[in-house]
């Protein structure tokens, strides 16, 4: 009975525990996955003319998942004396003590082993192009301590699947590639300026840096800027892959989709600010369908 007891509570700790760890990789909250896995499937479809290998696809898809969580773990350990003083993130496993930084690190480097050998699976230029992304996912959390737009390195390291995808599926990078990346950069800037105007008040108080804070009062008209480039970047992306009216019926509705978050954030009410950073799963989601269906049917 004793041993049976035993059982029992190890199971149950060893349960709480992988709950624990699977919020710390934040996947009770897949948002990040969405935003970072848009861009790349985009890049997948573009890169192989709506004919991805299967064996890429997967790789990919994967890799978004492990990338994403290795950057919450490496983000919340940096954050985690900052977390504990934002209303939002003071529940999170780091910041309340419930796992410990050694813990987080040995997570951290099991879900980079992962990471690495999915790598193994693809070519040598893509191999290369990993370390760029491993060191962005690293330095990112810390540049929010001394670098007045740390969204610019958020944005650089969820583009950087886009030039990773070209070289996996071509072997090679074109400049459609880095066009598309700088898209993503922008877009990055976009949402991730929503994200931290609903903490403008507490980042200002800990002394984390961010857009919102460098725009100030100019928040609103920046990112409407922003926008703008982005859907101009959009088109150019469209011109550039010799992409048709699916393609750019879907830039119409983000157009759309961009217009409805820019007004709902209008009073810079900070649950509406988050909001809207949620909302652009649409955006990325509507922009792969337009590619995914201009390849289906290929018309003109």
């Amino acid at each position: 009975m004793a041993a049976s007891n035993t059982q029992v509570r190890f199971s149950a700790e060893l349960r709480r525990q992988l709950v624990l760890y699977g919020r710390l990789m934040r996947l009770d909250r897949p948002i990040g996955i969405w935003l970072l896995l848009w861009p790349t499937l985009w890049a997948v479809w573009i890169a192989s003319a709506g004919q991805p290998e299967p064996r890429i696809f997967v790789v990919f898809v994967l890799g978004t998942i492990v990338m994403r969580s290795a950057g919450c773990v490496i983000n919340d350990l940096a954050d985690r004396k900052f977390d504990a003083h934002v209303e939002r993130t003071e529940n999170r496993p780091l910041a309340t003590g419930e796992v410990a930084p050694a813990e987080a690190l040995v997570l951290f480097v099991a879900l980079s082993l992962l990471a690495i050998a999915l790598l193994l699976t693809l070519n040598t230029l893509t191999r290369w192009l990993a370390v760029g992304a491993a060191a962005l996912t690293i330095i990112y959390p810390f540049t929010k301590r001394f670098f007045a737009a740390p969204q610019l390195i958020l944005g650089a390291a969820f583009g950087w699947s886009v030039p990773m995808a070209f070289a996996a599926q071509t072997g090679e990078i074109p400049r459609l590639a880095w066009l598309m990346w700088l898209t993503v950069v922008v877009w990055a800037v976009i949402y991730d300026t929503l994200y931290a105007m609903a903490d403008r008040e507490a980042d200002q108080r800990i002394g984390v840096r961010s857009t919102a804070l460098l725009f100030g009062s100019a928040d609103l008209f920046c990112i409407g800027l922003l926008q703008l480039i982005l859907l101009l970047a959009l088109v150019l992306v469209g011109e550039a892959a010799e992409l048709g009216v699916w393609y750019f019926g879907s830039v119409g509705m983000t157009a759309a989709l961009l217009l409805q978050q820019r007004l709902s954030i209008r009073d810079r009410d900070p649950k509406k600010c988050f909001q809207a950073f949620l909302a652009n799963r649409h955006v990325g989601a509507t922009i792969f369908a337009g590619i995914l269906l201009d390849y289906t049917f290929n018309l003109p």
